[in-house]
């Protein structure tokens, strides 16, 4: 199976560029399980195709799915090529930011990627994505305010918006009878059956920037934050104040891994009353058969918990700036994929996405748990799209592993952080 979706997270936004890799040919699996063949910008690439002969261009595109994701891909490619004169010559890539950092820059890479919005500005002042706004037929004002936001930077147009992501809590039904309402509730369950003898534990979260983003966040602190001053949040006191929280509510009840395969497989596996996970995760505990509901987070005293979201989106990259009918092959699938209401109900029933057309947002008819993710959505903080957020990662991955191991207090952990950022930023 290839890595979980958002597994990445425990690293998103990379952690800076991966070096250039010679050649920059990338051999990939294709989404149907065959050899991929060298996917590379001149649309060669033996990737998800319905094997139609289109009479207009073919488009490479790069995307990173779990397995249960590749059916509905190779399904919305087939759809699409079958309703146009365009080809899509899809390739599954195992890790998307070494690849197109170094295929990109040397022409080799494809004309359009699929990953989270938080590579927008720094993409676009390496010059990896280039602006469509000119280019495109359709309309921004059809998405969400946030989604729209999110493909843009220096009003440039990068790409196109699909669906949103975050975290939130889902609970195991056969352990626990009904979401809990306050965090009091949620201690009281975990303590009942936290029980790591017998391979059983209160909750199962990762332990990363990303899914601690809410607990961080809670009491008004923040990571970083152009608009405010100082921009980098993290040794603030209400930051600190979030991740002690996490360390006195949670993590006494945590598997002792806290990155994301060990986590996630704890909850998936039935052994933990609690999780925090994305909706790319509902496949797995389909597939696994676990009885889950997902819920809202709980009530917190005075704060809430506040987590970050992001935008997957379709970019755009270098290459379409050379035009000819592989850019406009590659246009208009990303136009038709951002806006096919069917596809987007379709990837909202089978794989928990949140849709961010405004003319499916809210609907009654979105199964609950997408309505779910979609309130914890419209509660959270969209990443920072500044490229200066890159060099946050890493610091504070490093600083949430050595608090949740007990080796530096939570204050220290931070602004040890911070030290270390600021010093990148110069």
């Amino acid at each position: 199976m290839t890595m979980e979706r958002r597994a990445v997270l425990k690293r998103i936004g990379g952690v800076g560029a991966a070096a250039a890799v010679a050649g920059c040919s990338v051999q990939e699996q294709g989404s149907d399980g065959s050899d991929g063949g060298t996917a590379s910008g001149d649309g060669s690439g033996d990737g998800a195709s319905s094997g139609t002969q289109q009479s207009g261009g073919t488009a490479t595109a790069w995307y990173q799915l779990q397995d249960s994701e590749q059916p509905a891909r190779q399904d919305a490619i087939g759809t699409f090529e079958s309703e146009t004169e365009f080809g899509i010559e899809g390739s599954d890539i195992s890790d998307m930011e070494k690849k197109t950092t170094s295929a990109i820059p040397a022409g080799q890479g494809p004309e359009i990627f699929e990953w989270a919005h938080d590579w927008v500005g720094d993409y676009y002042q390496r010059e990896f994505v280039v602006d469509q706004s000119d280019e495109l037929s359709v309309s921004l004002d059809q998405f969400t305010d946030a989604a729209a936001s999110a493909v843009q930077f220096d009003d440039a147009v990068v790409g196109l918006p699909h669906s949103a992501e975050t975290v939130t809590l889902i609970y195991n039904a056969d352990i626990v009878d009904e979401a809990p309402e306050t965090i009091d509730d949620m201690v009281s369950v975990m303590e009942e059956y936290h029980d790591p003898d017998k391979s059983q534990y209160g909750i199962a979260a990762p332990f990363n920037p990303y899914f601690t983003s809410g607990w961080i966040q809670a009491f008004g602190g923040y990571y970083f934050d152009p608009e405010q001053d100082p921009a980098l949040g993290l040794d603030a006191d209400e930051a600190i104040e979030g991740l002690q929280f996490a360390l006195d509510t949670l993590r006494p009840y945590m598997p002792d891994d806290p990155t994301y395969e060990p986590q996630a497989a704890t909850f998936s596996e039935g052994n933990a009353a609690f999780a925090v996970n994305g909706p790319w995760y509902l496949a797995t505990l389909n597939q696994n058969d676990v009885n889950y509901e997902v819920a809202t987070f709980p009530a917190i005293d005075g704060g809430e918990v506040t987590p970050y979201t992001g935008i997957s989106m379709w970019y755009f990259a270098d290459t379409m700036s050379e035009g000819g009918d592989n850019a406009t092959a590659a246009r208009n699938f990303v136009e038709w994929f951002a806006t096919n209401e069917d596809h987007a109900t379709r990837l909202a029933e089978e794989q928990g996405a949140i849709p961010v057309l405004d003319s499916l947002v809210g609907s009654d008819e979105l199964p609950a748990h997408v309505q779910t993710y979609s309130q914890t959505v419209s509660q959270g903080i969209p990443m920072p799209t500044d490229p200066r957020m890159n060099k946050v990662w890493a610091p504070l991955e490093n600083a949430l592993i050595e608090a949740f191991n007990g080796d530096a207090s939570a204050e220290d952990a931070l602004t040890t952080a911070a030290e270390e950022i600021r010093s990148n930023w110069e």
